[in-house]
């Protein structure tokens, strides 16, 4: 008699995501590792600890702690840390590495050929100052990116992801390439933030919710604001978010309480962001670029609201102008005070655009689902491979 033994089981795919900031992957990036995790991949976040590993642990995904600065681009700083995530790569057994974010592209794409682990995603959530750039040095820096992460950093089963498909363009790439996927953002869940009615008007009541950045053109909507109030317009603007004590392109808080005493609400962070859109008649980015698809504007316009934003990668991508909002150029308060006076001036055509902008998250490709199944097909894929 025979006795045959058990099939072995299946070896377990290995995914790390690497990503500089817990809060960031936390705010994001929860739905991807949830969906890894319900494939049967084994999961590790690789991070900087602070307050949000519970939270992580919690789709299934191990953390690992790595610190490193995400301001830092110093290639000492970066080569020092890319040696530490490498052996923590190779501790691992990861299968497939998933870079967040540019400096994690840089630092992870390095530990990844260093671990040599060639199935590699990088996802691009903007270019940052980079992106806004259109100078020489703008160009130049691009120009380092785009060899770097299509040369040395790269491999045959590199997959690129990008949220808008202008960044894809700068780095010299297709966005019809195989390689390269378009998402919507990290994607959103329409049922956590559901269309609510329009509060009453006027006043037209406008909201940014962001990080209080030079970079998000808060000032620009401040002085707009200022524009729109001196034509007579009735027409309030609110500030919700914290300045980012790491980012050198952070807004003082004496500035921002300086804003308030001219008028601007500046509440500070909030937690309870349908709350604040139900309030609230125009979701507003007057960014000056650099985007990948802005978050806050995605929940805004989840929340059936009119946006008002810059004509820049990413904002772009999601406002078509005069259909869920309208878009203006980078820098220019007049032309956002204009965009006020005209929204003010007509509470059904805000209305309108509000229903527009929920229509275009749910039937667009802006969903968590839409945007966690095409990820989940860029891991199968390079399961396969």
């Amino acid at each position: 008699m025979v006795t045959l033994s058990p099939p072995s089981p299946a070896p377990t795919n290995r995914l790390v995501f690497v990503v500089t900031e817990d809060w960031f992957f936390a705010s994001h990036f929860l739905p991807m590792a949830r969906a890894a995790v319900a494939m049967g991949l084994s999961v590790a976040v690789v991070t900087r600890v602070r307050a949000h590993r519970a939270v992580i642990e919690a789709t299934g995904a191990r953390v690992v702690e790595l610190e490193a600065e995400r301001s830092s681009l110093n290639p000492m700083a970066a080569g020092y840390a890319a040696g530490q995530l490498a052996a923590i790569l190779k501790g691992l057994k990861a299968d497939i590495v998933h870079c967040i974010a540019l400096r994690s592209i840089l630092v992870g794409g390095t530990a990844a050929a260093m671990a040599g682990i060639p199935a590699r995603i990088y996802a691009l959530t903007g270019l940052g100052l980079m992106g806004a750039r259109s100078d020489v040095t703008g160009r130049m820096a691009r120009l380092g990116l785009r060899q770097l992460i299509r040369g040395p950093l790269a491999s045959k089963k590199t997959r690129f992801l990008f949220e808008n498909p202008d960044d894809a363009r700068a780095l010299g790439l297709d966005p019809a390439d195989t390689t390269v996927t378009i998402v919507g953002g990290a994607g959103i869940d329409p049922a956590l933030f559901p269309s609510a009615t329009q509060p009453p008007s006027p006043p037209l009541r406008i909201a940014i919710v962001a990080r209080m950045l030079w970079s998000k053109g808060i000032d620009t909507a401040v002085e707009a604001l200022r524009l729109a109030r001196a034509q007579g317009t009735a027409v309030e603007l609110s500030l919700y978010g914290a300045p980012d004590a790491s980012n050198r392109r952070a807004i003082p808080e004496e500035t921002l309480r300086g804003w308030s005493r001219d008028g601007v609400a500046w509440h500070g962070p909030t937690r309870d962001v349908t709350r604040v859109w139900a309030e609230h008649h125009v979701g507003c980015l007057p960014s000056r670029g650099g985007e990948g698809l802005p978050r806050t504007l995605l929940e805004a316009a989840s929340c059936g609201r009119a946006i008002l934003t810059t004509d820049v990668p990413g904002c772009r991508t999601l406002v078509r102008d005069g259909i869920e909002g309208l878009l203006v150029p980078a820098d220019d308060a007049p032309a956002l005070a204009a965009a006020m006076v005209r929204l003010a001036a007509d509470p059904l055509l805000t209305a309108r655009m509000g229903g527009a902008a929920r229509q275009r998250i749910v039937e667009g490709g802006f969903t968590e689902e839409a945007v966690t199944e095409a990820v989940a097909g860029i891991y199968a894929e390079l399961i396969r491979a």
